[in-house]
């Protein structure tokens, strides 16, 4: 099989992939109804939880509950779960921002990091009153990525070249199908220079550190739970138990805080499928729902 065959059949496997996303999105909708998850009715005063467990794409349904929660006059705290290594940069910010609304409406609302809770996942906790890490939690990664995919030596070799009409000269920047420009480099070094520095006045605001401190750990470097806590970044050590005990303390809560927490729906193909439905929705968020600029923590898998 020549070269160029070889690059058409990888690009015709590729199109299959994206076309049998698209059909379990449409019908992981289709399956899927606006009252998907459930909160059980309840008595006496609760620590509510608030689970984040993946990369963030969106912000709706978090601060959905947050702000259900908030106005649940039963719920006397939160504890929030992070478990992500960040993602979108606005959806992050919103997330912080409902978390600090809760905070200062005087809800308690405590961070219980799990194994990762770094970059966007460090960044909306930084709200919280309180945040509790594992020792061996990775955390930080203070920084912002931009990056996009460059196609222009393929299309090249396969003989596919690309016809753009723009009405500014930066109205292309990024695209796919040509290389960067010196100019646009500056232009998107000052973006994300930008961006950072949001990233740096929250952390040094939030956990009343100087800014030149922050600043050098701010490197995009992760470090432990433990470390967290001796440089100010985290309070205390603690599991989510330890968490929840706190939570209820400072939600004036005796003896052992009762928990509450929305129990979601599963829908047709999940059941049917099982979790490579759970799998293939994940993926989709990562081609389709992936924001460029990021507050997130690369990983090698």
């Amino acid at each position: 099989m020549s070269r160029t065959a070889k690059w058409i059949l990888g690009i015709g496997v590729a199109l299959c992939g994206f076309i049998a996303l698209f059909v379990i999105s449409v019908l992981s909708i289709m399956g899927t109804s606006d009252d998907s998850d459930d909160v059980p009715s309840f008595s006496g005063d609760r620590v509510a939880l608030v689970e984040l467990n993946e990369p963030i794409f969106s912000s709706g349904e978090i601060v959905r509950q947050l702000k259900k929660y908030r106005h649940n006059r039963g719920v006397k705290a939160i504890v929030f779960r992070i478990e992500s290594p960040g993602g979108g940069v606005s959806a992050s910010q919103e997330i912080y921002e409902e978390v600090k609304k809760t905070r200062d409406s005087g809800t308690p609302v405590v961070v219980s990091m799990g194994s990762v809770a770094a970059s966007g996942g460090y960044y909306v906790a930084c709200g919280a009153d309180k945040i509790v890490a594992n020792p061996g939690t990775l955390t930080g990664s203070i920084g912002v990525i931009f990056q996009f995919l460059q196609f222009e030596d393929l299309m090249k070799k396969l003989g596919v070249e690309a016809s753009t009409f723009k009405s500014g000269e930066l109205k292309d920047i990024g695209s796919p199908f040509r290389k960067t420009t010196p100019q646009e480099r500056a232009y998107f070094q000052q973006l994300v220079e930008d961006v950072y520095q949001q990233f740096v006045d929250v952390v040094a605001k939030e956990r009343k550190l100087k800014e030149s401190f922050v600043r050098k750990y701010a490197d995009g470097r992760v470090f432990s739970g433990r470390q967290a806590v001796a440089w100010g970044f985290v309070d205390t050590l603690g599991t989510y138990e330890d968490a929840i005990a706190i939570a209820g303390t400072m939600g004036g809560i005796r003896g052992t805080p009762k928990t509450i927490r929305e129990y979601k729906r599963r829908t047709f193909l999940q059941d049917l499928m099982g979790e490579t439905v759970t799998d293939l929705e994940r993926m989709k968020d990562e081609f389709l729902h992936q924001s460029a600029l990021q507050y997130r923590m690369r990983t090698p898998y």
